[in-house]
């Protein structure tokens, strides 16, 4: 991560960013689109969210999915679909695993206040698609099927913003350079 990086990340935030540790994806200009977050934000706080979602526009097409519902639907499907529910709890561990592997890079250790806890509403419900776009982002397409379905729902947003290089493309997965 470089600092043009944390400006960037410090613009579409809107303010400082806490915890950052590396840059899960970025979109075809080049520019953040998910960081990577210790478990333990500087001032002590716990934050489960690993992966943090930055562009302020991919956000807000993300918020209008979320207002039509489509949360809902989601945890009912993980009811009545045995296949996408073992998924959505393998998504579960990954996350855990992977925020777990960043705490041992950071030198955390455990942070206790947040075990077994992961982000979004995994493993039984979906409360955020905004953590689980970022995750199907930063981890590739596979690992959460919920994100990749909620990536794939904006590709009018991508199509349309595409050209724009402050906003991202749909591709899904970070290079290994990017990976934390």
């Amino acid at each position: 991560m470089t600092d043009a990086d944390l400006a960037s990340i410090t613009e579409q935030l809107g303010r400082e960013p806490r915890g950052v540790v590396g840059i899960a994806w970025r979109c075809t200009c080049g520019r953040p689109g998910v960081v990577v977050t210790e478990p333990r934000l500087p001032n002590g706080t716990p934050f489960p969210t690993t992966y943090y979602l930055t562009c302020s526009r991919l956000a807000s097409a993300i918020g209008t999915l979320e207002a039509s519902g489509l949360m809902a639907e989601m945890s009912e499907r993980l009811l009545a679909d045995e296949a996408l529910a073992a998924n959505y709890r393998s998504a579960h561990e990954s996350y855990l695993a992977d925020r777990d592997a960043v705490a041992e890079r950071s030198g955390l250790g455990e942070v206790p206040e947040i075990r077994g806890i992961s982000a979004g509403g995994m493993p039984t419900r979906v409360k955020c698609l905004h953590v689980l776009a970022a995750h199907s982002l930063a981890k590739g397409e596979g690992v959460n099927l919920l994100g990749d379905e909620t990536v794939v729902r904006l590709a009018d947003f991508f199509a349309r913003h595409t050209a724009d290089d402050t906003d991202q493309s749909p591709s899904l997965g970070a290079t290994a350079e990017d990976r934390s």
